[in-house]
């Protein structure tokens, strides 16, 4: 059994990479829900739509989310009546949003929800909140003035740009972890932490209490893909938020940032002169191409990251 921690383009990619090498029936992949937000009335999660679109090959591989084909008359005709534009739900996008809202309101709670969407689209990885309580990423940034947004609104309406003080994680303290998520770290042979963002993606995951004491005690099965490649991410504002927090944008960062509850980092084959740094942290360094350029890259990608795991 393996499980991933996942959040974001990257884990997406290299999920499908993941389910190219493995029985899907027998990962289990917790996904970070800090970013959910309301939009038009609907509960929007978009790092566990993303993730089920992209293993199903529905996605928009050039746009980076959301589904091929797309279509934006509903929230261009929303605009009429004064509503918020800024957050761009897709015509076919919104039917998922529609699912789940009504779902909710009937008493169905987020864990069930994913399973019925992930089967409605043919998924058969388990795909899996990581909390049925609501937890919010809140970034307070310092710009004109110090002002607190939630991360959509950083990341999608002010495009990432109002430089960051801090980040914290609204509700995680109380919150409980999903049905099925500390049971599925303790009884892997692996848990892979996904090429994402170490601070909004991953960060939000191991504030639920009891989570990151379960990676802990599994440390030495514990893998992660560096998703810093040359000083800096791929995809996504992962520097703009690492600097300010004092990680540095780095495979070594990244090792430092996850050494307590991590025996591996894998990172890309441009940086390999970081690897003596980062077993230097008592992290093991495995160096190969990480840049998922196309699916079989990221096929080759799993399969490096599941012979780390001790036998």
């Amino acid at each position: 059994m393996i499980t991933a921690l996942a959040g974001g383009v990257g884990a997406a990619r290299f999920l499908a990479g993941l389910q190219q090498r493995v029985n899907p029936s027998e990962v289990t992949v917790v996904v970070n829900t800090a970013d959910d937000e309301t939009f038009l009335g609907l509960h929007v999660s978009p790092d566990i739509d993303s993730i089920i679109y992209t293993l199903a090959g529905a996605s928009d591989i050039a746009q980076g989310w959301g589904l091929a084909g797309e279509s934006y008359r509903t929230i261009e005709a929303a605009g009429r009546f004064g509503e918020p534009t800024w957050f761009r739900l897709g015509d076919l996008d919104i039917a998922t949003h529609l699912y789940r809202t009504r779902r909710l309101h009937d008493g169905a709670d987020l864990t069930t929800i994913t399973a019925e969407l992930a089967q409605a689209w043919g998924v058969t990885l388990n795909i899996v909140p990581m909390s049925n309580d609501a937890v919010r990423t809140i970034v307070t940034v310092d710009d004109s003035e110090r002002r607190e947004l939630k991360m959509q609104e950083w990341f999608v309406k002010e495009r990432s740009q109002p430089p960051v003080h801090s980040v914290r994680f609204e509700g995680a303290a109380a919150a409980q972890p999903a049905p099925g998520v500390l049971a599925s770290i303790d009884a892997a042979t692996a848990v892979i932490i996904c090429p994402s963002n170490p601070v909004i993606s991953i960060g939000p995951i191991l504030a639920v209490p009891s989570v990151r004491e379960h990676l802990r005690a599994r440390r030495e099965t514990v893998t992660a893909v560096c998703p810093i490649i040359g000083g800096r991410p791929v995809k996504g504002p992962a520097d703009r938020l690492m600097r300010p927090l004092g990680i540095e944008v780095s495979p070594v960062g990244i090792a430092q940032h996850y050494a307590e509850i991590c025996g591996t980092l894998v990172l890309d084959t441009v940086d390999a002169k970081y690897a003596a740094a980062v077993e230097a942290l008592g992290v093991r360094a495995v160096v190969t191409n990480t840049l998922m350029s196309d699916p079989g890259i990221a096929a080759e990608l799993a399969e490096v990251v599941l012979a780390t795991v001790p036998s």
